[in-house]
């Protein structure tokens, strides 16, 4: 599927569940984000959801009964077992999709559990997944602090943000030579998912 930066293609995202009703009903979720901090993990789960299932990535809600590498979160077999109850980040959902993302389609079913302790190999793509939560942050309006928050990346949230701002992404080569991007056009992404 293509890709692209924040524009009205986002809003079908956030046009029916996840926009508040009645007085706030023309404002998106991003405003509110950033006005009643924070916002219920179901508000965010619903755009977050309906990205990730329209570029392809399968989630499900269910009870997790083992622990994930993040609260409230399992991959497993290539799918992201969301357990809204116990999830304290929604946007760390995006983080861990980022993983499944990044990874290539053909071995993307067999991903489980927490990906850089079972597949050492894979520790570099972390760099890649964090500009492509980043890059998913910013196609659906939300602020990048859904998924870059305080308790996250070792402390380092703030950190990776000043970057960011500043236009610094480290690791922007590896992906764009993972084909998902270019350099010139990040945040904008030319596809979300690795072939």
């Amino acid at each position: 599927m293509e890709a692209g930066g924040p524009g009205p293609g986002r809003q079908r995202y956030l046009a029916g569940p996840g926009r508040v009703a009645g007085l706030f009903a023309p404002l998106p979720v991003s405003f509110l984000f950033r006005l009643f901090r924070p916002i219920p993990a179901p508000s965010l789960l619903v755009p977050i959801r309906a990205f990730l299932a329209d570029i392809g990535l399968e989630t499900r809600e269910t009870r997790l009964r083992s622990p994930g590498f993040l609260p409230g979160l399992l991959i497993d077999n290539g799918r992201l077992l969301i357990d809204p109850a116990r999830l304290q980040h929604p946007g760390d959902v995006l983080h861990e999709a980022g993983h499944l993302a990044v990874t290539p389609a053909a071995e993307r079913a067999a991903l489980h559990g927490d990906i850089t302790a079972l597949h050492p190999e894979r520790a570099g793509d972390e760099l890649a997944v964090m500009l492509w939560s980043y890059a998913a942050c910013r196609h659906l309006g939300l602020p990048p602090e859904a998924v870059f928050h305080p308790g996250g990346y070792h402390g380092q949230s703030a950190w990776l943000l000043d970057n960011f701002r500043r236009g610094e992404f480290l690791g922007l080569p590896l992906l764009a030579w993972m084909g998902l991007t270019t350099a010139a056009d990040f945040p904008a992404m030319t596809r979300w998912l690795r072939e």
